[in-house]
């Protein structure tokens, strides 16, 4: 998994309430395990039109949305089937930050192990964070991981928090298989210690 410290990349409102991981990476597209090649199939649903062509009034479809990295997502952003596809086609696509009000738990904790960061803040800041990015020059936002800062404008900053424990694992890019690996020397300990004290357990 990649570290993450500092975004800065173009952000896509998004503000659909209610949005379910089916929406995000529909059920035709889970039959493989690998997490690279689903991005173009994120939210194929209402992003293409029956002849595979895509809607130009869709918003990552547009322009200058098109190479987000951020998307400021509506209340209750991946609801649903815990698919953990939803995350691997956001990632895949080139999303590396959400930011909302409202997160589905499993969707939200699915984020955290694939290294995209979701930032929950107050609805009053959302709209102010959508009203500014919804123009063109206005459309950057810069993250700062360590300092848990988003930065608005110049001299505008908005503060958000984190659990300390999945900051740290984002900003060393540890997840659950590194931190496993991590303590390879204990578990091997572990298990030969085992075998001595129950040997027919390997059998």
């Amino acid at each position: 998994m990649e570290k993450f410290t500092k975004l800065s990349g173009v952000a896509a409102p998004f503000t659909r309430i209610n949005v379910d991981t089916d929406l995000i990476i529909p059920a035709e597209h889970l039959k493989t395990i690998s997490r690279l090649g689903l991005g173009k199939h994120l939210f194929s649903y209402i992003r293409y039109n029956e002849d595979g062509s895509p809607k130009k009034e869709f918003i990552l479809n547009q322009d200058r949305y098109k190479k987000s990295t951020i998307l400021v997502t509506g209340k209750n952003f991946g609801c649903g089937s815990s698919r953990e596809h939803a995350v691997w086609a956001l990632s895949d696509f080139g999303i590396k930050c959400l930011i909302g009000s409202e997160f589905a738990d499993i969707f939200y904790n699915n984020c955290f192990k694939n290294g995209i960061l979701p930032i929950i803040l107050d609805q009053s800041y959302i709209d102010k964070i959508v009203k500014k990015i919804s123009f063109e020059k206005t459309s950057i936002l810069n993250v700062n991981l360590e300092k848990q800062i988003i930065t608005i404008a110049y001299d505008e900053f908005l503060k958000f928090k984190i659990d300390p424990y999945r900051k740290k694992c984002l900003l060393e890019g540890a997840d659950d298989i590194t931190l496993t690996l991590n303590k390879d020397s204990l578990i091997s300990k572990f298990e030969s210690n085992l075998k001595k004290k129950f040997p027919w357990l390997d059998r």
